[in-house]
């Protein structure tokens, strides 16, 4: 009865924290990267549409993306898309392809970067905390119901906390390794 709960639990958090190491992918770290830029939303024919479904994203150099835009007459909404994002970036357009360097960060927007990474990784704790909590709430209604004697609920809500703080960890772990990344110079 127990062990659907908490491979349910495990899968959504840990769901949870592959959702958060996609999240840090798209923030900065003064190397070029697609995932910076590839959910920057697009207004297709009046359709907002991630980067990544418009154009294939490129690196060939290590501070440089090359965006190609599958449909050439949409190379001026997807250069504008780019320069309206909260990136600081400043895309080139030579009709064919957009050159998108990736300049060197600030003191500055390093610091509010890894506020972001914080931020996120707060996000991710909470969404975890949530899983827990609904889990201990279903085990607790099995309890009610007489499904489960009191004391496998509370083997269980261990357990569960157990899980929680590894996923927890991992997290933490993530966010630290990003925020050293960001504050690399």
């Amino acid at each position: 009865m127990i062990d659907p709960i908490m491979r349910d639990a495990e899968s959504k958090m840990s769901k949870s924290v592959e959702h958060f190491a996609n999240e840090l992918q798209t923030i900065r770290t003064g190397r070029a990267n697609p995932a910076l830029i590839d959910r920057i939303m697009v207004p297709y024919y009046g359709t907002p549409t991630p980067l990544n479904q418009l154009a294939q994203i490129s690196v060939p150099e290590p501070r440089l993306l090359v965006v190609s835009v599958y449909d050439k007459s949409q190379i001026g909404a997807v250069e504008k898309a780019l320069r309206t994002s909260e990136q600081g970036l400043n895309p080139a357009s030579d009709g064919q392809v957009i050159r998108v360097p990736i300049p060197a960060l600030t003191e500055e927007r390093r610091r509010e970067y890894v506020k972001l990474v914080k931020q996120r990784a707060e996000e991710a704790r909470v969404a975890i905390r949530n899983v827990r909590r609904d889990e201990l709430h279903r085990i607790e209604q099995m309890q009610k119901k007489g499904d489960v004697a009191e004391d496998e609920s509370k083997r269980a809500s261990a357990r569960l906390q157990k899980i929680t703080e590894s996923q927890i960890e991992k997290v933490d772990g993530l966010a630290a390794r990003k925020e050293h990344e960001v504050m690399e110079v």
